[in-house]
């Protein structure tokens, strides 16, 4: 369980574009959005509580970084809150990159594409 209940976070600042680490320190992904609970669409009319994060999203946002637009949410990965141990330059995981679904681009590619190349089944020596 993360520490981080009740404290004020900046999104932009503490989360957006921060690399995930897991627990044994190997690179998840990025932030590209965060998820959160306890708001109506659009904009937070005055006296409603703060939102809450529920999840972080990441995803492929090549395109719309550079196009402009959201990618539908049906793309995203989420990565639950409960799921963050500890935020800093990075953000480190309290559970293990291979229990997230949030990889699956890379071992598609790493079994269908870069196992069919000689030699690609092994490191190099």
């Amino acid at each position: 369980m993360n520490s981080y209940k009740g404290k004020v976070l900046d999104a932009q600042l503490h989360l957006l574009d921060r690399q995930i680490l897991d627990t044994e320190d190997v690179p998840v992904t990025t932030v590209d959005d965060v998820e959160l609970s306890g708001i109506p669409e659009g904009t937070i009319p005055p006296g409603t509580a703060p939102p809450v994060i529920t999840n972080l999203l990441s995803g492929s946002v090549l395109g719309t970084r550079i196009f402009g637009g959201r990618p539908p949410t049906g793309r995203l990965e989420r990565i639950p809150w409960r799921s963050i141990g500890q935020i800093g330059t990075v953000i480190r995981l309290n559970i293990a990159g291979a229990d997230l679904d949030i990889r699956w681009v890379e071992h598609w590619v790493r079994d269908h594409v870069i196992g069919r190349i000689p030699g690609g089944r092994h490191d190099p020596q």
